[in-house]
């Protein structure tokens, strides 16, 4: 029974030891491509020791169309090793795109239709936890449109990015 007692007291040190410190905010940069939205604003907020949720707001202008997207995701957070958490969540947004008008065959300008689109993601990534105040990360987020304009709701989008965030 002493030698059961000192094992689990010493998987627990253990433990312990290599437990991840997650900072309670994070603000920074979330830098990819989505539907042509290549830099998102980000919060990420510590809701526990193994869960945050992350906040992201992109916008666009582009020739051809102005839009935003607003994303929120609740994540579960784990240490592989050293300074490096893989983490994993769920969650979704919504966004608006409004397209500039295009030359049409009779010679009056054609706009095409525009509003809002509400999409579901998902999203998977790593990040390094350097020991000054910043983060890095690295994530892989597919999106699918539920609801709203065709070319920014009906698809199945991948988005790649590179995080860069500054911890308090």
């Amino acid at each position: 029974m002493k030698i059961c007692t000192l094992f689990v007291f010493l998987l627990f040190i253990t433990l312990s030891v290599n437990a991840q410190n997650i900072a309670d905010n994070a603000l920074g940069l979330r830098l990819g491509d989505s539907d042509g939205f290549g830099a998102e604003i980000s919060y990420q907020r510590l809701i526990n020791r193994y869960k945050r949720v992350e906040i992201d707001f992109g916008w666009r202008d582009s020739r051809e169309f102005d839009a935003f997207k607003l994303t929120g995701l609740y994540q579960w957070v784990h240490h592989i090793d050293g300074n490096f958490n893989w983490y994993y969540g769920v969650g979704g947004g919504l966004g608006s795109v409004d397209f500039d008008p295009i030359p049409g065959t009779g010679g009056e300008p054609v706009t095409p239709n525009g509003g809002m689109f509400v999409f579901v993601a998902g999203d998977i990534g790593v990040e390094y936890d350097f020991d000054i105040p910043l983060l890095l990360s690295l994530d892989f987020r597919p999106e699918i449109g539920i609801l709203g304009y065709d070319d920014f709701s009906d698809n199945f989008d991948f988005d790649i990015a590179l995080g860069i965030r500054y911890q308090f």
